[in-house]
């Protein structure tokens, strides 16, 4: 990697002290989970408030992919790989598989329709991308993260565990998705640009279903961020722009930048996603949002 690409991420703990408290950050209280951790950070990376064990480790499921996404973008700004070269199944690209349209299926290497024809959402198409990311790097991706996204951003909680797999197999805490988060809405790490293009609808249109909320006709996404546009109901309520992307996870967790806001939000917790988290998450972004609405308003 080249020396000097990656600064420090900014140390957003730092910030603390200046912080407006949100109340509506209390509502996590509510959830009938074990434990649980959220925050909000502003689109300048200062911190607007937390609630709970902000520095206790969670499984993040599928909230790996988009951190994982990152360190295909930086692979991608190096030179190591071209969003549009040959990768997964026949036909496909990498930037088929960060979209979810290679046509692989959710958990197996099973082609189940042709690259750009559908929204498969897909484990496989991101462990698909793990592996081709360390064929063209000759670095295993689990080192790549690392050296490209977790130690510039100085996410020392952030982890592989288990099988490693760039699509599930993360572990990290509020404190250093608060780093990511401030990354993502003001890029050090990567060019503006091309985040940009991240948070852009890939492949505009296309049909598919969204986890936990059935199919959605279009069910748009960027590279590795899940956008929101007319999809309703939709897990960031419905006060969120439709310019709002991020991600949630099988294991209870959620990150949501919302770029018409200036904010984003991520919660941890250690209950699977459920029926509970369809009632609560909604309700959660909703009192955020109007929060910090009066607050830019008072």
């Amino acid at each position: 990697m080249r020396a000097g690409h990656r600064p420090t991420g900014p140390d957003a703990r730092s910030r603390l002290a200046d912080m407006r408290s949100l109340e509506s950050l209390a509502r996590v209280d509510e959830w009938p989970v074990p434990h649980a951790a959220a925050a909000v950070v502003r689109s300048d990376g200062t911190v607007a408030g937390t609630h709970g064990p902000t520095d206790r480790r969670f499984a993040l499921a599928s909230v790996t992919k988009p951190i994982a996404a990152y360190a295909v973008l930086v692979a991608h700004e190096e030179g190591a790989v071209e969003l549009d070269e040959p990768a997964g199944p026949e036909g496909a690209t990498v930037r088929h598989l960060l979209a979810h349209t290679s046509g692989l299926a959710f958990d197996e290497n099973r082609v189940q329709a042709e690259p750009g024809a559908r929204r498969i959402y897909s484990n496989a198409g991101f462990e698909a991308l793990g592996e081709h990311l360390g064929k063209v790097t000759g670095i295993a991706f689990p080192e790549y993260l690392r050296q490209a996204v977790l130690e510039p951003l100085g996410m020392e909680s952030t982890t592989m565990e288990g099988g490693q797999s760039p699509a599930k197999d993360g572990w990290s805490t509020v404190d250093d998705l608060i780093r990511f988060a401030a990354e993502v809405q003001a890029p050090q790490l990567l060019d503006a640009r091309t985040v940009t293009e991240a948070m852009s609808v890939v492949h505009p249109g296309l049909k598919g279903v969204l986890p936990g909320y059935g199919s959605q006709n279009p069910n748009d996404w960027g590279l590795g961020f899940e956008i929101r546009d007319g999809k309703s109901p939709h897990w960031t309520g419905t006060a969120s722009s439709p310019r709002t992307f991020g991600h949630f996870g099988q294991s209870g967790t959620f990150l949501w930048i919302d770029p018409d806001a200036r904010a984003a939000a991520v919660a941890l917790t250690d209950r699977d996603f459920g029926p509970w988290a369809i009632e609560a998450w909604p309700q959660f972004t909703d009192a955020v949002l109007k929060e910090l609405g009066g607050a830019e308003d008072s």
